[in-house]
């Protein structure tokens, strides 16, 4: 095992309430886009939607097209024309986000640590945002663009989780097989599924998404001391 996927929103971005995450960003486009004469039901509309679309890929094309195809059914073709403005919302508005979260120092000294011990890290975040956003997000989780070796987003990916396929579209994109892996995330359902395909898990449960009601009994877990601890315990492999 020579490379670590980690989730980012509730694992390296905690998100105590991904419920308030969701109000505050919403609210914050919702603004954005009635300033330029949207109306906010038929916006959110076309935005869940287009989210719809994106975890439903089949492959056939990128989450960015199909999201935007989906938008466009509900918003009319014009509303292609948007795409640079959601680009600058995700630059500045979409801040106001941001204080539903918090950072943990420890995630970017996880990072630093596999980084220095030789081990390979790629930021399996569920590619439902623009590249723009993913990296707005890591910011406010003090983390740097650079130390991952992969970083999924609607224009790289063609799957969501927890299609299986996202995982194997990471799993070639690193030119890695599935035992090499470790899946670092939050959420049963979203991330351990990776263990289907011969992954190693780690649940991290500061903020445990269990909506199955799983059995959590066998799985590698912990919070994020125990996560620090687990990876400061892992052998150096070089570079």
């Amino acid at each position: 095992m020579d490379t670590f996927l980690f989730d980012l929103d509730g694992t390296l971005l905690p998100m105590p309430s991904l419920d308030l995450f969701l109000k505050e960003y919403f609210n914050a486009l919702s603004k954005k886009l009635t300033a330029y004469g949207i109306d906010s039901q038929l916006l959110m509309k076309g935005i869940y939607a287009g989210i719809g679309a994106m975890v439903e890929n089949d492959g056939s094309m990128s989450n960015q097209q199909r999201f935007w195809h989906a938008f466009c059914n509900i918003m009319g073709e014009e509303a292609r024309n948007l795409e640079p403005v959601f680009d600058d919302f995700y630059r500045n508005e979409f801040a106001q986000a941001k204080t539903a979260t918090h950072k943990n120092p420890k995630a970017a000294l996880c990072i630093s640590i596999l980084k220095e011990k030789g081990y390979h890290v790629a930021l399996a975040t569920n590619p439902l945002f623009p590249r723009v956003a993913t990296h707005t997000r890591m910011q406010w989780a003090g983390l740097d663009v650079n130390d991952f070796d992969l970083i999924t987003t609607y224009e790289n990916s063609s799957y969501s989780k927890p299609n299986l396929k996202y995982y194997e579209e990471i799993i070639s994109a690193l030119g890695k097989k599935a035992c090499d892996c470790i899946m670092v995330g939050n959420d049963i359902d979203e991330d351990m599924c990776a263990a289907k395909l011969g992954m190693d898990t780690f649940l991290l449960t500061d903020c445990l998404i269990n909506s199955s009601n799983a059995d959590i009994t066998d799985y590698k877990k912990g919070n994020f001391d125990n996560l620090l601890d687990f990876i400061k315990h892992l052998p150096d492999i070089g570079q």
